[in-house]
């Protein structure tokens, strides 16, 4: 009797270390690392097709990272990031003190990564043939002094401006805010559709519009989307800020964009709260290599992280 309660002790013994075996086996397998796991992650509307880009290619390199992109508004994201639904955003402004504040009271300390610097394209009907804009005139058209396309081109017979963008809480709003330091509403002819698509959509069918988004929807000839944009549309060139009456006109090229020419850029940042070497974290990570960042290239950005080498083609 004694012997066969050994053997059972034995076999209880066995039993527990073969299940305490395949438990850990499946937690190191299930196991959250810079390159695999399951999570989600939220980015601006704005760049939309710079993510797309950068997900394929991670996904590709990575094949147990699954990273569910939350696409929303600037205003959005960073709800989702201060209420705990994401611990990754990609987005064109730092957190302020306050949001740094309430994050470091929950013991939480964010990391700002930039990885890029972009651009706000304007663009307009194929029709309009006023393409070349000067920088105060953008200035006044959202200050409520320029309304009509004749106070730009005398000869003009297009009408009253109507401006339209991609969301109310929109970066691209914020930075044409921010830049001329509008504190109230912006005039009654801006108005919002909902989506940047929707923005080229508005404008490929109202030859009276300016339409406002990210460089990233229009610059890459590769991409399906960007490609069937730039065929609806035409991109303003605009005057430097610093020479607003000068006679050269520059548009939102990675060249111009990294020369500060175009007068209307910013950067991108991407904002980590993981309180451990995360999927995040590897997926930042990758956003600010050299793969990652030659794909912020190709979209018409200008990489943070990498130099870029600029070449002067003289005109003869």
């Amino acid at each position: 009797m004694d012997q066969l309660k050994l053997l059972t002790y034995i076999l209880l013994i066995i039993s527990s270390l073969w299940f305490s075996s395949c438990s850990s086996s499946t937690k190191k397998v299930n196991r959250e690392t810079p390159t695999q796991g399951n999570i989600k992650m939220a980015f601006d509307n704005s760049y939309q097709l710079l993510v797309d880009a950068e997900l394929y290619t991670f996904h590709s390199l990575y094949t147990n990272a699954k990273i569910t992109p939350i696409f929303a508004s600037e205003d959005s994201i960073l709800k989702l990031f201060l209420a705990d639904t994401v611990n990754v955003i990609m987005t064109s402004r730092k957190i302020t003190e306050n949001e740094e504040a309430y994050l470091k009271s929950k013991l939480i300390i964010p990391r700002t990564t930039k990885i890029a610097y972009d651009a706000v394209a304007f663009i307009i009907n194929k029709s309009n043939g006023d393409s070349l804009i000067r920088y105060n005139t953008i200035r006044d058209i959202f200050l409520g002094k320029v309304s009509s396309w004749k106070q730009i081109n005398p000869a003009s017979k297009l009408g009253d401006i109507q401006v339209v963008f991609d969301d109310p809480g929109s970066n691209n709003v914020q930075l044409v805010m921010n830049k001329f330091e509008i504190k109230g509403s912006l005039p009654k002819y801006c108005n919002a559709t909902t989506s940047n698509a929707d923005v080229v959509s508005y404008v490929e069918k109202h030859p009276n519009s300016i339409g406002i988004l990210s460089v990233n929807w229009i610059s890459d000839p590769s991409d399906s989307i960007s490609h069937s944009f730039l065929k609806k549309i035409k991109v303003v060139y605009i005057s430097a800020e610093y020479n607003s009456d000068g006679d050269d006109f520059y548009s939102p090229h990675p060249a111009y964009i990294a020369d500060r020419s175009y007068p209307f850029i910013r950067d991108v940042y991407m904002i980590n709260k993981e309180t451990f070497s995360g999927l995040g974290t590897g997926f930042t990570s990758f956003v600010a290599s050299d793969p990652g960042q030659r794909i912020v290239l190709r979209m018409g950005m200008v990489p943070s992280t990498m130099p870029v080498r600029l070449v002067e083609i003289k005109k003869n």
